[in-house]
């Protein structure tokens, strides 16, 4: 058996591609939170808004205040909507990278299997040359004597 582990190079690359895949399952969720955040700070301002409108028509309002206001309003209402599919997207692409994320892991984990019971078997066999010699040593100890005799 070699000493070297034959799949040491799989291992290797296993590895970047798991680390990689890491890297990038980060900058997707940073993403998607990013979108989240923005999607949140719309909604919040829309609702802030809605309120200084309501807190306007009681006071009274122009035609052309009124229309004013709705239509900015309208206008927060496209942005929400483009900024939820935004975050649809980026949800999706999230999952899709925890997909490979995981796919990789599960590629590394059997590699690195196989190299942990390379490593086992290797040592098993050292342990089985040492006994070996070690009973070799002690019968050749016991042996001496009686050939003194």
């Amino acid at each position: 058996m070699s000493r070297n582990f034959s799949l040491q190079p799989l291992l290797d690359l296993m590895h970047d591609r798991t680390d990689e895949a890491t890297r990038q399952l980060g900058r997707l969720v940073a993403a998607e939170q990013s979108a989240r955040g923005r999607l949140k700070l719309l909604t919040d301002y829309r609702q802030e808004y809605a309120r200084r409108f309501q807190a306007a028509q009681a006071q009274g309002l122009t035609l052309q205040a009124w229309r004013n206001y709705q239509e900015f309003i309208d206008k927060i209402d496209i942005a929400i909507g483009q900024q939820s599919a935004a975050v649809e997207t980026s949800t999706q692409e999230t999952a899709v990278g925890q997909e490979h994320w995981q796919t990789q892991n599960k590629k590394l984990k059997a590699i690195d299997t196989l190299s942990v019971r390379h490593r086992q078997s290797l040592v098993k066999k050292e342990g089985k040359q040492e006994q070996k010699q070690l009973d070799e040593f002690a019968a050749r100890h016991y042996q001496r004597p009686a050939e003194a005799e």
